[in-house]
């Protein structure tokens, strides 16, 4: 998908970018700018001073890791722009395999990148929109390239980096510059192929498909067989009294 070059190296045609010192969050930014951007764009910051990560929880990002959020107007209703956590994860998931080895990591439902188990990369969608269609999507990513933040009790999975595993230090705009491409990817394979080739490309790296899991949603755990993940992208259970399907929950195993 790269057509064009910038000093970090390839760039998808049709992507925007904004790279900032300092920001409350990535996020935070892209609601701000939602109202005047013309094509999909990419924004990274050095620093974030308020990052945050899904349900609300703090998101550690010290300058060297990648905070980034893509924010763009996807002609989508809702629970199809939700589809999109899977297509950034395919395209995180491509992107660290560059620079580490694939059979080190792993898809964990329903927007976690794992590294030897720890993990290593985030995602974080939100909308806004009151008819149909969003108005606009933004998909917040956070990779822990450099640092593995630390002070983190609550962690279901325990953080690890990039750096920390394989020893080597990539920036955040070449790191960011192999994402957006890869991103650019599974947008072109979401039109073309639909939502079943992101599922299958999703499936093949996910972990612990085929074994027992735990899904805790808030008013339940829910123990199951991990079997799949549906046309919705919803999490499959096979429990002791049938077939459960998931929307939203924290994993454990």
């Amino acid at each position: 998908m790269s057509t064009n070059t910038q000093d970090h190296g390839p760039w998808p045609e049709g992507y925007a970018r904004v790279v900032l010192d300092s920001v409350d969050s990535t996020m935070a930014e892209a609601a701000r700018r939602a109202p005047d951007i013309n094509g999909p764009t990419w924004i990274i910051a050095k620093t974030q001073t308020a990052a945050r990560g899904r349900r609300g929880r703090a998101w550690v990002a010290p300058e060297g890791n990648l905070n980034a959020t893509l924010i763009f107007k996807p002609e989508a209703t809702a629970a199809e722009a939700a589809k999109r956590s899977f297509l950034a994860a395919n395209a995180l998931y491509a992107a660290l395999a560059i620079y580490v080895s694939s059979d080190k990591l792993s898809l964990k439902w329903p927007n976690d990148v794992l590294l030897s188990g720890g993990k290593v990369a985030g995602i974080l969608l939100e909308s806004s929109g009151q008819g149909p269609f969003v108005d606009w999507l933004s998909i917040g990513v956070g990779v822990n390239l450099k640092h593995t933040p630390e002070g983190i009790a609550d962690a279901s999975f325990a953080p690890t980096s990039l750096a920390a595993a394989e020893g080597d230090v990539i920036s955040p705009l070449d790191f960011l510059s192999t994402l957006a491409d890869a991103y650019a990817t599974q947008e072109a394979k979401l039109l073309r192929l639909g939502f079943d080739r992101i599922r299958e490309d999703w499936l093949r790296n996910a972990a612990r498909l085929g074994e027992v899991i735990t899904a805790r949603t808030g008013r339940e755990d829910v123990t199951g067989i991990f079997d799949t993940i549906d046309k919705d992208g919803n999490l499959v259970l096979i429990t002791g009294t049938g077939p459960r399907a998931i929307s939203a929950a924290d994993v454990f195993f």
